[in-house]
């Protein structure tokens, strides 16, 4: 019998906000990415091994790490100003 045992990372955009990016100087829109890898079972993802979430720039690509509370504000900032614009 055997058994097909491995990780499988998912990416998730869970934002968009707009500013200055440190690395290319350009105000783009950066992507706040949630990263999973995940446990599998016969290809199957069964849980979440691991967490991080990244700020990418769409201009020139460059990632950095952020903390869960940071990707939170994220989230939070976005949702209290668009619901005025909206």
């Amino acid at each position: 019998m055997f058994l097909l045992l491995g990780t499988r990372l998912s990416q998730t955009v869970i934002n968009l906000v707009q500013f200055v990016c440190s690395n290319c100087g350009v105000n783009a829109q950066q992507r706040v990415i949630k990263q999973s890898n995940k446990f599998t079972l016969f290809f199957v993802p069964l849980f979440s091994v691991s967490t991080s979430y990244l700020n990418e720039c769409s201009n020139c690509g460059y990632a950095t790490a952020l903390s869960p509370e940071q990707a939170q504000h994220s989230v939070e900032w976005a949702r209290t100003h668009n619901a005025g614009g909206v």
